[in-house]
């Protein structure tokens, strides 16, 4: 038996779910350009009929319904394409940040270029050119000082931008350790917020969105699992490191050592963090180390001359073959590997391996009116940001060696000023093959440096590769997500309209029981009226 009342209720109960409804669906539209935002639904039921199936049941034919209710407000999300979009949001961190880290030493290094390593390596060789065709020339050794201190001074730059470099990558991992604290303690508040929300029965739609969100973000920064309980996310880095558990503060404090003992143990494989570790420990360090034994070599590297006939070494000087020497006008043969004796001359010429430019330099003799071996040309060779100009040579040109010759003996002895046999070995140290004392690689000093920028290059050019093709990963994903969690204008508008009319007929349906009502209540009942 219904209710004389029961008509007005389904009217209500309709009004009230397209009520919600449209609210709803003006909830979408105004977070239609909401980050993180994703569209909300009402689910509609029927709700149950005015008589169950039971023992009591009426007679009377069919079964009546009530109208119509919403048992919930839910929000459109695929838990799959979270995942993949995380993965891939990591992926992409770790290759954007190795791109721009190799982008900038690509800048750093300036290579082709008319300013940079390049161009005064080939200024300083042709200074040593110059001043062979007359080495008593003041303004050619001034020329050698000049592109000396240029060559020190651009290496010395480009290894202090290197290290800089470096010391900003280690300064954005303390950075980004406590942007992931801020996320973690973020996700942590939420997780404990929808928690309690919907212990009532409700949907925390928009706190969900929320942590979702700042999950995304965090994925970017390093690669994160995430596990949903009931109490909220549960989230380790790599697979076996907690980082948050569901209903507790973040489990760690996470700061640079932590990152970087996670990068060792290989919990940490992408994201941001990851990227700008593995730059400073590969990309970073390869490169100064490659930068440093280019320095060195030019300055101390090991590689084989001709001395040529009639040059007088200094004492102690060791050939690598045999030498046919004069010594106070007696011919002999001076074995490989001995000292040559004070004073000795060489008949032919012969080969030996010298230190780079400091052990040849120190081979002749300069124009200072001595006859004391010239000094190692450069000091602080260890590396690219120590290396410089011997100060003394620097202050006074007149030490650089440029004579083998020697005539004269004890006090008589004097430097032939205008024999240039030794500055055309350093001049053509240019082509000579160098042996690094590093790593063994044999090369000339331009094709050691070529090969560290071709190198450079193409590590720069996989890393945009890689960094171009995550990037078309992510949006691909994004994409699918969109297309199920995104707000559609279009669509929402058609449900709007829809809602619309069936809030109006709803309206419509209580009011023409409300003139039933009125006929009944107050036009019967009364005879003779």
């Amino acid at each position: 038996m219904t209710s004389t009342f029961h008509s007005i209720e389904t009217a209500k109960r309709s009004l009230f779910t397209q009520t919600a409804a449209l609210n709803t669906t003006g909830h979408n539209i105004a977070n239609a350009n909401t980050e993180g935002y994703s569209r909300q639904t009402v689910r509609m039921r029927p709700s149950l009929p005015i008589e169950a199936f039971g023992m009591n049941r009426s007679n009377a034919p069919g079964q009546l319904g009530t109208g119509v209710e919403f048992s919930a407000i839910e929000r459109i999300r695929e838990k799959f394409l979270d995942g993949q979009f995380r993965g891939e949001n990591s992926s992409n961190g770790s290759w954007t940040v190795k791109y721009n880290t190799l982008d900038k030493l690509q800048a750093i290094i300036n290579e082709p270029s008319d300013t940079g390593i390049r161009t005064v390596l080939d200024k300083f060789w042709k200074a040593w050119s110059d001043l062979s065709k007359n080495p008593e020339d003041p303004t050619g050794r001034k020329i050698v000082v000049q592109t000396a201190q240029a060559l020190t001074d651009g290496l010395n730059h480009v290894s202090r931008q290197i290290n800089n470099l470096d010391r900003d990558l280690n300064a954005s991992v303390d950075l980004k350790a406590q942007e992931i604290n801020g996320y973690l303690s973020s996700i942590s508040d939420l997780n404990q917020s929808i928690a309690r929300i919907e212990s009532l029965g409700d949907n925390a739609n928009d706190l969900r969105d929320q942590r979702d969100l700042l999950t995304d973000k965090l994925s970017k920064i390093i690669n994160i699992s995430v596990t949903e309980t009931e109490q909220g996310y549960n989230i380790s880095l790599g697979a076996n490191q907690l980082l948050l558990e569901a209903g507790q503060p973040p489990a760690v404090n996470v700061d640079g050592e932590f990152l970087s003992t996670a990068f060792d143990s290989n919990s940490l494989t992408d994201g941001e963090v990851y990227g700008m570790i593995y730059s400073s420990r590969n990309y970073i360090t390869n490169y100064r180390n490659q930068l440093d034994q280019l320095a060195n070599t030019i300055a101390t590297g090991e590689t084989e001359v001709t001395i040529p006939q009639g040059s007088r070494l200094p004492a102690g000087t060791v050939l690598s073959e045999n030498a046919e020497i004069t010594l106070n006008g007696n011919v002999s043969m001076l074995p490989a590997g001995q000292a040559m004796p004070e004073g000795a001359v060489l008949n032919k010429d012969a080969k030996m391996i010298v230190k780079g430019l400091n052990g040849l330099h120190q081979l002749g003799y300069t124009i200072d009116g001595t006859v004391n071996p010239g000094k190692p040309f450069f000091v602080g060779e260890a590396s690219a940001g120590t290396i410089q100009l011997n100060p003394e040579i620097a202050a006074n040109p007149s030490l650089v060696a440029t004579s083998l010759r020697v005539d004269g003996l004890g006090t008589d002895a004097h430097v032939v000023t205008g024999n240039n046999s030794l500055v055309i070995l350093l001049a053509n140290l240019k082509d000579n093959i160098f042996v690094p004392t590093q790593n063994g690689q044999k090369g000339t000093i331009g094709s050691l440096f070529n090969s560290m920028v071709g190198q450079l290059g193409v590590e720069a050019q996989d890393a945009l590769r890689q960094m171009d093709n995550s990037e078309t990963l992510v949006e691909q994903v994004n994409n699918q997500r969109q297309s199920v969690s995104g707000v559609s204008l279009d669509e929402e508008m058609s449900n709007m309209i829809m809602f619309q009319h069936a809030y109006g007929a709803s309206a419509r349906f209580m009011t023409t029981f409300d003139q039933l009502l009125d006929k009944l209540i107050n036009s019967t009942g009364v005879v003779g009226r």
